[in-house]
């Protein structure tokens, strides 16, 4: 019976000392980032000591998860910064989220098409980011320019990489349709799609401020308006109470109060 013990006590430690060995190292958030991270990061500056000492943490956590390669563009140490900021804000609320549905970021130096074609010989070049799929599963394919403007502009209401993110969360039940299933409450599931359809609606006739690429379908009302959600705050709140309602109930967050300045 002893013996019996022992030898379960040494598989136990067998098996925790391999998963250990499993976990990519996560490193210590390097000091000279702090100075781009808050030049760059409205969201981190917003948030208050002890929240910055986790977002810093977290950014690493990622960063030690998921490949990030640049195709053709050097990937410096600001960019890094910004996809890892655009995967942590939308799941801040969470204390432990894993992109389970990514392993690597494919930076281009600016816009490209659905063949993933981005030279200035390739036709029809529009796209600023999208999610894998197929051959490119779990990979996510980002436009560096998009990235940088992403965070330079911050009255814009967009956020391309936040936008992909976003719908990373939507497809974590493996569709994504708008209905984020993996934080949304199964009883919020209906007034969800009737707030979302009935906005869609508001912005076919002009007469609402979200920008009408939400009347895609489902899946991209749900990525915009959690860009705007993130980026402009006290104004989403003031304009469309019902859905930042939502979407704070969703993520877990509550950035209006958190947000000291605003610009309308």
């Amino acid at each position: 019976m002893i013996y019996a013990i022992l030898f379960l006590g040494l598989l136990i430690l067998a098996v925790l000392g391999f998963s250990k060995l499993k976990r990519p190292k996560v490193e210590a958030f390097p000091e000279h980032w702090n100075a781009l991270l808050e030049q760059h990061v409205k969201f981190y500056n917003d948030l208050k000591s002890r929240e910055k000492k986790r977002f810093k943490k977290r950014i690493m956590l990622f960063l030690s998860e998921v490949h990030i390669e640049g195709v053709k563009t050097e990937i410096e140490d600001l960019d890094k910064i910004l996809i890892a900021s655009s995967a942590i804000i939308p799941v801040f609320g969470f204390k432990e989220w894993y992109y389970n549905n990514l392993s690597g970021v494919i930076v281009y130096p600016d816009t490209f098409n659905h063949d993933l074609q981005f030279s200035s010989k390739s036709e029809k070049r529009q796209i600023l980011g999208m999610v894998g799929t197929g051959q490119f599963e779990k990979q996510m394919i980002l436009s560096k320019r998009a990235i940088r403007q992403s965070f330079k502009n911050e009255t814009d209401k967009r956020n391309t990489p936040i936008h992909e993110f976003v719908h990373l969360i939507d497809k974590t039940d493996d569709q994504t349709d708008g209905i984020p299933e993996a934080i949304m409450k199964r009883e919020y599931i209906e007034p969800w799609l009737e707030l979302m359809h009935k906005e869609m609606e508001d912005i076919n006739n002009n007469k609402s401020d979200i920008r009408t690429y939400a009347t895609t379908n489902q899946a991209e009302f749900f990525a915009v308006a959690s860009e705007y959600f993130f980026e402009r705050p006290r104004l989403f709140k003031r304009k469309h109470p019902e859905i930042y309602k939502m979407l704070k109930d969703c993520f877990q967050q509550h950035p209006a109060k958190r947000r000291q300045e605003d610009r309308a």
